[in-house]
């Protein structure tokens, strides 16, 4: 066993592409070296913008050798009636290089067939590799590859250099064109532009020490963040260490060099969000903050090269930063003269969709239903309505057409010096919250209102006009719209109904709405976002369709009976009641024309049936008002007691009576019990 080495040397990658593609080619390999049961400990993937590798620990130089079987025909058609050799058996015994004479023979339950076993050597790893890393190669996640040259290879950058090492065994093979070989290359413009390695053993030491690379994707990463962290504290600082920031540097440096710089504290007067979304976006800066949380007037950046004078990469930055705060600084005070409400006409020459309208038509639409919200959640209808009008006017802004993701920021600073309310300076801000999956929802009840509003303006209108997603296509982000819906009402345990919400939303559009049954559609669309949020928790798909056939239009209530059935599911008692559900479903389900009957205690006649009742009565009592409560796991917890009694009911009671009356009576006590059950969920799905 050796340890072996692949790498691309490539043109520079595509940074946000880069983990994605190494760990992508790092799994195919994987798979790969699977299917040729080749056996190894460790795969891991290297990652710089120039290189993609892989290094593989302990690799068997040869696959195992095995036998193989090669069913020929049967006894029967092989031989003639005079015991000769048909022509098949022949033809098949040919094929395998023997006389029908030698081979063997097996016996089956469908007769006795010719049988050859076949020793198959293991070939080397130097024959496989070629094919195995061709073929990882071409299942890379590569949306627009590119050709380079006059030849017709195409990859996402050009490729000038293959090394794969097996040991010191250099394994001759073609990959894009390009033939392998010993020679790597080093950083541009640092340390050695070639390296011939002789060993897969040398690579990072080799690549680091002499041709000044840092190949390791994570150390290099460790390395930025401890520097950062530590450059941080020298200013008396802490860095915004967003990890997307963090991973965009990391895949484009090789090298990477931590350096302070500043910028004048007059652009200060500026809103942060604004100087430090030119700063990270356009730059690739660490802004710095105090312990207020205030930002400094100090950036920390990483440079791909080791300077002998750092102080003119400095300079340099500093040069580079100050017109883009300039213009952030100019922005802000041209906005300043004119404010929000003045802006509000102006929105009714930008259309939001042609159907739908304009944007101040949208605006006057958030700001109706976000007082609605309000009402429902006792909040300041007139902060909720106001701020739901306000709520696009910063999109007219220079700021925001220059800077796109300071919109609702740049509004809340804007109203708040406009003199607005906090609630509705807040409000505008939080309205897209929230914007990914794990960020924070809006708590305060007037933001709270405007960013269901928001969103549900979005999936109504959009589905009213009968453009849903399709496939993986969602141009108007109604997915995310519709999670946000979701998390911002479950998250603050909101008691809210979508039903009448999005009756109202509907109803908002007036008639620019093509789709008539846009509401129901919705409210499907939304309930049907909880499975894959629940599936991320961990929760059975079962459990969840247990829920969404009962179609509770309350998120929270959604959430408190998918948690109620979760836990049921665990109980002892759980899989026999559900298969009981199920059968009573059915049961009920047959002789749905029977049911209506009241239960009548009189014509209980076996012991089983009597007890059930009876039982099912008392456990009962209560289960209305504690389900009213969302107290759903009680009323799970209470019906697991009927478990021994529907066992006892269903081993000594005959439901399908002959007497009509029994019948009828055994059908209206099952009923009642299924009604108690879907109180909660219909745990007949469960499996």
């Amino acid at each position: 066993m050796q340890n072996f080495l692949l790498e691309l040397g490539t043109e520079e990658l595509p940074p946000k592409s880069l983990r994605q593609l190494a760990q992508s080619l790092s799994d195919n390999i994987e798979t790969q070296l699977d299917a040729a049961e080749l056996s190894f400990e460790t795969i891991t993937w290297h990652a710089a913008p120039r290189r993609l590798a892989v290094t593989v620990t302990q690799l068997a130089n040869t696959q195992p050798d095995k036998v193989v079987e090669k069913k020929g025909p049967s006894v029967k058609a092989a031989f003639d009636s005079d015991g000769n050799p048909t022509k098949a058996a022949q033809g098949w015994a040919r094929s395998n290089g023997i006389t029908v004479e030698e081979a063997e023979r097996v016996a089956t339950d469908k007769g006795e067939w010719l049988l050859f076993k076949a020793e198959v050597q293991g070939k080397t790893v130097a024959q496989l590799l070629p094919e195995i890393v061709n073929t990882a190669v071409s299942k890379l996640p590569i949306p627009k590859p590119m050709r380079w040259g006059s030849s017709r290879t195409q990859f996402i950058r050009p490729v000038h250099t293959l090394t794969m090492l097996y040991g010191d065994q250099l394994i001759p093979a073609k990959v894009l064109d390009i033939e392998s070989g010993r020679v790597i290359r080093g950083h541009r413009f640092m340390g050695d532009q070639e390296l011939t390695l002789t060993h897969a053993d040398d690579y990072l030491t080799s690549l680091e020490k002499q041709g000044k690379v840092i190949a390791d994707y994570e150390s290099r990463k460790a390395f930025i963040l401890n520097g950062v962290t530590q450059a941080a504290n020298a200013v008396g600082g802490k860095a915004d260490l967003d990890d997307a920031l963090v991973e965009e540097v990391t895949s484009l440096v090789e090298w990477p060099v931590i350096l302070i710089a500043s910028f004048d504290p007059e652009f200060l007067t500026v809103p942060s969000e604004a100087l430090v979304y030119t700063m990270k976006g356009d730059q690739k800066y660490f802004p710095v903050y105090d312990e207020a949380g205030e930002l400094l007037p100090k950036f920390i950046f990483v440079s791909n090269i080791e300077s002998k004078d750092p102080n003119q990469v400095i300079d340099g930055n500093e040069k580079v930063v100050r017109p883009r705060l300039a213009d952030a600084e100019f922005f802000f005070k041209t906005d300043r003269k004119h404010s929000l409400q003045s802006r509000l006409e102006s929105l009714s020459g930008v259309t939001f969709q042609k159907q739908l309208g304009s944007l101040k038509a949208r605006s006057e639409r958030i700001s109706a239903i976000a007082g609605q919200v309000a009402e429902l959640l006792g909040a300041n209808v007139a902060d909720a309505q106001r701020a739901g009008l306000l709520s696009k006017t910063d999109l007219m802004t220079e700021m925001v057409m220059e800077f796109t993701d300071t919109q609702g920021v740049m509004g809340m600073h804007y109203a708040r010096l406009d003199g607005e309310s906090e609630a509705v300076a807040v409000a505008i801000s939080e309205q897209y919250l929230p914007k990914f999956s794990g960020d924070r929802v809006p708590s305060h009840p007037v933001s709270i209102a405007v960013a269901l509003a928001e969103k549900l303006d979005t999936l109504t209108g959009i589905f009213g006009i009968n453009q849903p997603p399709k496939g993986d296509k969602d141009p108007f982000a109604l997915r995310r719209a519709a999670i946000g819906t979701l998390r911002i009402i479950v998250d603050n345990q909101l008691k809210l109904d979508l039903q009448p919400l999005i009756k109202y939303s509907v109803a908002q559009h007036q008639s620019n709405l093509s789709n008539e049954n846009t509401a129901n559609e919705v409210i499907d669309f939304l309930l049907g976002r909880f499975r894959s949020w629940y599936q991320e928790q961990g929760i059975s798909v079962d459990v969840i369709q247990a829920v969404l056939a009962r179609r509770p239009t309350s998120p929270t209530d959604f959430d408190h009976r998918v948690k109620a059935v979760n836990h049921f599911r665990g109980l002892e008692q759980a899989e026999a009641l559900a298969a009981a559900n199920k059968r009573v479903g059915n049961i009920l389900a047959k002789n749905s024309s029977e049911l209506g009957a009241e239960l009548t205690a009189s014509l209980l006649q076996e012991p089983a049936e009597i007890a059930l009742a009876e039982q099912l009565q008392q456990v009962s009592k209560g289960l209305d008002v504690l389900a009213a409560k969302g107290e759903y796991q009680q009323v799970l917890t209470n019906l697991a007691e009927l478990r021994a009694n529907i066992d006892a009911f269903f081993d000594n009671v005959m439901v399908m009576a002959d007497d009509p009356a029994l019948k009828q009576n055994r059908l209206a006590l099952l009923n009642q019990l299924r009604n108690q059950f879907l109180l909660v969920a219909d745990i007949s799905v469960l499996q």
